[in-house]
C-alpha cells in the first residue's frame, strides 16, 4: 500500500465510501481500495458467519471465500446497488452453502428421510429442557456467560429465521435493508422475526416473546425496534 495514501486522505478530509472503493476495484483492480474494504468488513462478516454457523473457524473460512469471490467477480458489481447489501448477500449465500453441506453429510449418516426446510437444512427443534429454571431476559441480556445458551437457541432456528434475527439484532439493519439483502418482501421479514421470537421464547423464556411491530421494552430485548442487543460472546 502507498504509505502516503492515508496522509493524502487526511489532508483532503475525505474518507471514500464502500461504493467508491468497490468502483475502483471494479474499474482498475485497485489493490489499496480492496485492502481497505477487507479491513472495514472482515470483523462484521466474521461475526455474521460465527452466528450463522456457530463456529468461529468455519466463519473465517467463509469470510476468506467471500473476499475471494468479491475480487474474482468484481466486474459484476453494479454501482447503483448499495455495497453493504451486495456483501451481506454474498456472505449469507456462503453460509447457506456451508449449512447445506453439513446437513447433507449429517443426513446421510443419520436418517436419509429426515424432513428438510426449503434451504436443504434438517429441521431442528431446540433440545434445551424447559422444565429447568432459566434466567430472566434481563439477566440473559446482561450476562456474557449465557452466550452459550443464546447461541444454542440461535442454532435451533432455521437458516432463514436465523439470518433475519442476526441481521436485525447483531448488525442493526432496518427491516427494509434486511428485505433487500434477503430479496424478500418486508412483510416476510416481519413474519420471520415474529416466528423467530416465538421459537426463541420457548427456549429462553416467555419474557422474550414479543411482536415484531410492538414497542420495545427491557423485557423484550429481541424486539426488532429494541435498541438492546442480544448477548454477545466475549470473542467472536
Amino acid at each position: 500500500m502507498n504509505p502516503l495514501r492515508p496522509l493524502i486522505r487526511f489532508a483532503a478530509g475525505l474518507r471514500p465510501s464502500d461504493e467508491q472503493l468497490m468502483w475502483r476495484v471494479r474499474q482498475s483492480d485497485d489493490t489499496d481500495a480492496f485492502e481497505e474494504l477487507v479491513g472495514r468488513w472482515h470483523a462484521p462478516l466474521h461475526a455474521l458467519g460465527t452466528r450463522m454457523l456457530g463456529d468461529a473457524t468455519a466463519a473465517e473460512d467463509v469470510v476468506q471465500e467471500v473476499f475471494q469471490r468479491l475480487h474474482q467477480h468484481r466486474h459484476r458489481y453494479e454501482p447503483a446497488a448499495r455495497f453493504s447489501t451486495y456483501l451481506w448477500r454474498i456472505a449469507l449465500n456462503r453460509c447457506h452453502d456451508e449449512l447445506r453441506r453439513r446437513a447433507s453429510r449429517a443426513t446421510w449418516i443419520t436418517d436419509p428421510l429426515a424432513p428438510h426446510d426449503n434451504l436443504g437444512t434438517p429441521e431442528v427443534t431446540p433440545a434445551l429442557s424447559l422444565a429447568s429454571p432459566t434466567p430472566g431476559p434481563d439477566e440473559i441480556v446482561g450476562n456474557h456467560e449465557d452466550w452459550a445458551l443464546v447461541r444454542q437457541a440461535l442454532q435451533g432456528l432455521s437458516p432463514p429465521l436465523r439470518a433475519t434475527v442476526v441481521l436485525r439484532h447483531y448488525h442493526d439493519l432496518k427491516l427494509r435493508e434486511i428485505a433487500e439483502v434477503l430479496e424478500v418482501p418486508e412483510g416476510t421479514v416481519c413474519s420471520r422475526l415474529a416466528e423467530a421470537l416465538d421459537q426463541l421464547a420457548r427456549v429462553l423464556g416467555p419474557g422474550l416473546r414479543a411482536s415484531p411491530d410492538g414497542p420495545a421494552s427491557p423485557s423484550h430485548p429481541f424486539s426488532p425496534r429494541s435498541t438492546r442487543p442480544l448477548p454477545r460472546p466475549r470473542h467472536d
